[in-house]
């Protein structure tokens, strides 16, 4: 029994060690969720110093998180990280689009590719968001633009038919991201009529003044001789 209060003594420095570990990082993934969300709220406010400053941050934070679960395989892909991690791919791609700037790879995010799946399926909904800002100024062509981005990788998504326990739950956010586009295309048909209305009637109330103000021929009648 001696032997097995010492087995139990290892066990507990094991659980502390790995309590320890999962502790900081929770802390680090809800850090790096929040210079995500801040990366976001910046690119869509065009501040590019703050998205920069965040988008470092955000960076430096997943590595710490990847460098102190790398001996520790059971913490690093729980939930709360590929979640946190999740988001970080969602912010660096949703800011390389919208500033029409290269696409980052998994490698070059250096997250596994469920994770960078489910990341690229929630930058359609901060697509939606930059698409509806534009809309309230009227139709643009950069709204064109995102609703292409939005199409295209939907079209990846929906080919990445395989097991949930593989993809973490893929098919569910495909789906939601289709809901979101078919949204967004009928925001941006009606905008896009909407001023095809608006351009008609000026047209038509212009064609009218100008009919108003052109000099009409008047035929004078001289004065009978008597």
């Amino acid at each position: 029994m001696q032997k097995l209060e010492s087995i139990a003594e290892n066990i507990r420095k094991n659980f502390d060690a790995r309590t320890t570990l999962r502790d900081q990082a929770l802390s680090r993934a809800r850090q790096l969720t929040r210079a995500c969300s801040l990366a976001i709220r910046a690119v869509h406010r065009d501040d590019d110093e703050a998205m920069q400053t965040q988008l470092q941050e955000a960076r430096h934070l997943a590595n710490e998180l990847r460098d102190s679960l790398a001996e520790h395989p059971d913490l690093y892909y729980t939930g709360y990280t590929q979640d946190a991690l999740k988001e970080f791919v969602e912010a660096n791609v949703t800011c390389a689009l919208i500033r029409n700037e290269p696409l980052q790879t998994p490698e070059e995010l250096v997250v596994e590719p469920a994770t960078y799946l489910n990341g690229l399926a929630e930058v359609v909904g901060e697509l939606r968001r930059r698409t509806l800002d534009i809309l309230r100024h009227g139709y643009s062509k950069e709204a064109e633009r995102l609703l292409s981005y939005m199409d295209e990788i939907y079209s990846i998504l929906v080919t990445m038919d395989y097991p949930d326990a593989i993809t973490n739950g893929l098919r569910r956010q495909t789906d939601l991201a289709r809901g979101i586009i078919e949204k967004t295309r009928g925001d941006i048909t009606f905008s896009l009529r909407g001023e095809h209305l608006e351009q008609a009637i000026g047209s038509l109330i212009s064609q009218l003044n100008s009919d108003q103000n052109s000099p009409k021929e008047r035929s004078e009648t001289s004065p009978k001789e008597k």
